[in-house]
């Protein structure tokens, strides 16, 4: 064996053995504080958009800004995050996105104007893009493999239940006190994570010894190109009828030809930003190509339900969001379920059963009229939520668990961008579907809604008599009850849009399935590598 074969193995074996000198648990925790920040900041701002707009004087369209400029600077991120831990260390990283981070959230709360917010929010979107694949990666470095299932499920409980609290928390502090509030309170969670990250967290041997060489600006400008480009299209695309605007075609132009040539690039270069090849992994490739698709269902549910509860039974912010909470308890309750039976039971069987009752939890909320209880929203929410856990879980195990630890960043970054990707593809593609959905249902509808229908007859009749009895004269009652009768027409219409959504989503989930099953169960794979090893 050659000498530098010999001190290669040795590099990896090191890497393998490596283990922190603190409690993993402590790094749990570390790593935690700052992810679930982050991920309840995503979320947080949603109610509170009107409040900021009308506090800035500026319009609806304006403030929505608030959102795109976070989702755009933090999707660039997190395919890079990798890289300049390699460079910098994963520990210093983690410091200085949780201190970006908490420094612009100051910032956001002492916006006096709306481009002064917009400003503070890309460069939270920097300092936050980072932090998901760097805890991911470190908790997945930190635990022995036979303990990864519980590291992801602790992970889990952030990413899963953080967005699900944050429109019921956001709405709460907005009413109660300022939207300014919902930006201040990640000072102290941002403080205590920074200190107990510079406590508990270390750098692996590998990332100390890790070579630094000058920076891919192309490639790096390829990937901001694109990724931003995407996102303002996708999040612009339904106000500007999409494909009929034309700025809107020369963007995807743009964005798709900088795909491309970030993918050349990156293929190309000695030293890439994001390690394209990492793909050829057969579980991390199918499992990224899941978790895509689970984006999709996972943000499209966790989008529709709230908007269907406010513009649809006018619940208010507070009560909508409450509605939809039991989400965050059937999450925490299956993380801590099958973060324990991921080391016991094929990865392949739990993973298929989350989605299955997240298929079928979707199917029942399919069911919604105008007539539902709370209970009728609250039940498939939790059961929606449950499913959830036995999704992310063995998905993650599954998909990251067995890769090189020295790959392990640079994968989180492409696991996390591909979930995200997949939410915002399926948020857009919801929201067309909404207002395409809702016309085509009331084109239905409407068929019926004729001088010919004894229904409809009997119901003019009905509704003008009534407004006639409270004092309208025959020509205005009779217009009044048109005006009721299309109201309803309309409420109708948008209760079948989304009915087909949450319908669509639900058999999307229950497609994945079959991926499920092309993931190699982590025992047979850990048995592979032993025996190449031992040959």
């Amino acid at each position: 064996m050659s000498t530098t074969t010999e001190a290669l193995h040795n590099t990896q074996a090191a890497a393998a053995e490596w283990q922190p000198s603190v409690n993993p648990w402590m790094v749990a925790i570390s790593v935690m504080l700052a992810t679930f920040m982050v991920v309840l900041d995503s979320s947080i701002a949603n109610v509170a958009l009107p409040h900021i707009a009308g506090s800035l004087s500026a319009s609806t369209d304006e403030s929505t800004w608030v959102l795109t400029s976070y989702l755009v600077s933090s999707a660039i991120m997190l395919p890079a995050s990798g890289w300049i831990a390699r460079r910098i260390g994963r520990k210093r990283l983690l410091m200085i996105s949780i201190l970006a981070f908490t420094s612009a959230s100051i910032l956001c709360g002492m916006a006096i104007a709306m481009p002064m917010l917009i400003v503070a929010r890309v460069l939270q979107g920097v300092g936050g893009g980072g932090m998901q694949p760097l805890a991911q990666s470190i908790l997945l470095e930190s635990f022995p493999s036979e303990m990864h299932g519980k590291a992801m499920a602790a992970y889990g409980v952030g990413t899963v239940v953080a967005p699900v609290i944050g429109p019921t928390l956001g709405g709460w502090i907005t009413d109660s006190y300022s939207w300014r509030w919902i930006f201040y309170i990640n000072l102290p969670v941002g403080l205590l994570a920074l200190f107990m990250a510079n406590l508990f967290i270390e750098d692996p041997p590998y990332l100390r010894r890790a070579a630094h060489v000058a920076i891919d600006y192309f490639g790096f400008g390829l990937m901001a190109l694109w990724l931003g480009l995407m996102q303002l299209v996708l999040d612009k695309g339904q106000e500007a009828d999409w494909f009929e605007a034309d700025w809107i075609r020369w963007l995807t132009a743009v964005s798709v030809a900088a795909f491309l040539g970030f993918v050349t690039r990156e293929l190309a270069h000695r030293d890439p930003i994001v390690e394209l090849r990492v793909l050829l992994d057969r579980n991390f490739g199918v499992g990224t190509v899941i978790t895509g698709l689970y984006g999709v269902v996972l943000y499209g549910v966790t989008a529709m339900m709230p908007l269907f509860l406010q513009t649809v039974l006018s619940y208010p912010a507070l009560q909508s969001g409450l509605a939809v909470s039991p989400r965050g308890l059937g999450s925490l309750v299956s993380m801590l379920v099958v973060g324990s039976l991921v080391n016991y039971i094929d990865g392949r069987i739990l993973l298929s059963t989350g989605l299955a009752i997240f298929g079928v939890s979707s199917l029942m909320l399919s069911h919604i009229n105008l007539g539902i209880s709370m209970e009728s929203v609250v039940v498939p929410n939790f059961i929606n939520g449950f499913g959830g856990g036995f999704v992310f879980v063995p998905l993650t195990t599954m998909a990251m668990g067995l890769l090189r630890k020295e790959e392990m960043g640079n994968a989180a970054g492409i696991y996390n961008l591909m979930r995200n990707i997949g939410g915002s593809v399926g948020i857009a593609g919801l929201t067309a579907f909404l207002a395409r959905g809702a016309q085509i249902h009331q084109n239905y509808l409407g068929a019926h809604v004729t001088a010919g229908e004894s229904v409809f007859r009997v119901m003019l009749q009905s509704l003008a008599a009534r407004f006639a009895a409270g004092g309208a004269d025959a020509v205005t009652a009779n217009q009044k009850a048109l005006g009721a009768l299309y109201a309803s027409m309309q409420q109708q219409a948008a209760v079948l849009t989304y009915a087909d959504n949450f319908r669509l989503l639900g058999y999307l989930s229950l497609a994945c399935i079959p991926l499920a099953l092309l993931l190699i169960p982590a025992s047979r794979k850990a048995k592979a590598g032993a025996a190449a090893m031992a040959e």
